[in-house]
């Protein structure tokens, strides 16, 4: 056997390896996908139900004093950003560097949620306010919540104008794109259904229980974004590695069919060298 024919043999054992890393992360991906999204949904019933009620209280209570409502003087805005914490997953992280490098100022606070953009984000100058990266996987909403905190304790002290969150929206299991929702001023737009409902009576009062709900609803909007965020990535990386797996298909073809032909070509000098031998004698 030529040389050209054992460097062909080991391309293709490599490549046939790497196709089985691929497929399996892919499996992986698509069940963790499952799983995400699974939660994301679960979240979005009591994220609607928390949102109506606060949609109706503050309706309600549009004229009175509430510091959630009001729009403060700083332009400065407080934002957390939702990463993954390992690559492999296609454009995701890049779409979400991107994303945060055309819409936010260097100098206002940032959170980054997930390990991947840490670095990046901190050579590039942007106030990171923590010390060390915050990984995604296994956040809970405890932890969530105390990054919150700090932006509303921001909001309140006039430092911060605005809270946002910077997250990956869940389009379906093939799109997904970067997006901001505002937290902080909190805002209500009245829709044609609730200006048919009948009154609503809060007790104690409207004004009183917006000051309780709205943290409520500002922490849960946070981390139904990072659920979302979490989703989208489980969706890039299976994505990524199913085009990855199909390209080492393709590509272990190919060098099969070039194998098939350098054999061939092989056997048939062998051939032509022994039928000239024969006719020499």
């Amino acid at each position: 056997m030529s040389q050209s024919q054992q460097a062909l043999r080991t391309r293709i054992r490599s490549v046939n390896s790497t196709k089985k890393i691929t497929r399996a992360m892919e499996m992986i991906a698509n069940a963790k996908l499952f799983r995400e999204r699974a939660r994301m949904e679960a979240d979005r019933s009591y994220a609607a139900r928390m949102h109506y009620i606060a949609a109706r209280a503050m309706q309600e209570a549009k004229d009175a004093d509430i510091p959630y409502m009001k729009k403060n003087t700083s332009d400065a805005a407080f934002t957390i950003l939702f990463c993954s914490d390992m690559g492999l997953c296609g454009s995701y992280n890049q779409n979400v560097l991107r994303y945060a490098e055309e819409h936010l100022r260097k100098e206002d606070p940032l959170v980054l949620i997930g390990t991947s953009l840490y670095r990046q984000l901190k050579e590039d100058g942007f106030s990171l306010q923590q010390e060390e990266a915050i990984p995604a996987e296994k956040l809970s909403f405890s932890r969530l919540k105390e990054v919150m905190n700090t932006g509303m304790h921001l909001f309140l002290e006039n430092k911060a104008g605005r809270v946002q969150v910077m997250y990956t929206k869940f389009v379906n299991t093939m799109t997904f794109m970067p997006a901001t929702d505002v937290l902080l001023p909190c805002e209500t737009v009245e829709t044609e259904e609730e200006k048919t409902l009948v009154e609503t009576l809060f007790e104690p009062s409207a004004e009183e229980i917006l000051m309780e709900l709205i943290p409520m609803m500002v922490q849960d909007s946070a981390y139904a974004h990072y659920l979302e965020s979490t989703t989208a990535e489980q969706g890039s990386r299976r994505m990524a590695m199913k085009t990855a797996t199909d390209n080492a298909t393709d590509l272990a073809e190919a060098l099969q069919l070039e194998y098939n032909k350098a054999r061939q070509a092989s056997i048939t000098q062998e051939i032509t060298e022994i039928v000239g031998g024969s006719e020499a004698l």
